[in-house]
């Protein structure tokens, strides 16, 4: 589950590409079955998915940074997000939304047209990821296969929480959503455990505030 396909492009198809609860190896691409479908995928912790995961992050803030400019002392804050690229998935984007609203209180997530970003769907041997598209603009990518494999809530709600701040954290047990992937896809959680609701309301604490250093120094932490 990663970003970027800007900068970071050359190196999407490896480390930022990220199945639909983690990233996809390049060995994976080769564990294919009969119609080419990977049967499994192999997840690994590496610091490209920190960098994606981060570059995802900064675009959706430059987004939201614009407009709390005209509002600085506003305390929670509001993201905002289109679902119209992927219809699909749309009874699985509403239920996250609700999943987040209901789990954390400084920051929450709202459907409208002016996006600071977007959800999409579609195949990709990569599985679902977050990114961007090379203009600053974030966006989760959802994929048919892997969201037929694993939990789609679960899966939708683990990449929403790189909107929010979170890291992967595939050695985690099924309790904690950022683990993604790696319990397996009989793992059907898709809420956040005590600990990622309360690093998003410390990243979110004041307003949008220091949340990107407060991120940053969490991804130096984890690394």
């Amino acid at each position: 589950m990663r970003v970027t396909r800007s900068a970071l492009s050359a190196a999407a198809a490896l480390g930022l590409a990220a199945t639909a609860l983690g990233t996809v190896s390049a060995a994976a691409a080769d564990n294919t079955g009969a119609q080419g479908t990977p049967t499994y995928v192999t997840y690994e912790k590496s610091k490209e998915s920190a960098k994606a995961n981060k570059a995802f992050f900064e675009a959706v803030w430059k987004q939201v940074a614009k407009k709390r400019a005209a509002n600085p002392g506003v305390q929670a804050v509001t993201i905002t997000y289109s679902a119209a690229s992927a219809p699909t998935f749309k009874a699985q984007i509403d239920r996250s939304t609700q999943i987040w609203n209901s789990s954390v209180q400084n920051v929450q997530l709202q459907e409208g047209s002016s996006a600071d970003f977007t959800y999409r769907e579609g195949n990709d041997p990569r599985g679902s990821y977050a990114s961007t598209d090379g203009h600053g603009n974030g966006y989760i990518f959802l994929d048919y296969a892997q969201n037929q494999q694993y939990d789609s809530t679960r899966v939708t709600t683990h990449e929403t929480g790189h909107v929010l701040g979170l890291p992967d954290n595939y050695s985690g047990p099924c309790s904690e959503l950022m683990s993604g992937g790696g319990p397996g896809p009989s793992c059907t959680n898709a809420q956040p455990d005590a600990n990622e609701r309360a690093r998003v309301e410390q990243l979110w604490a004041n307003g949008f505030g220091a949340a990107l250093d407060r991120f940053k120094d969490g991804l130096s932490k984890a690394a």
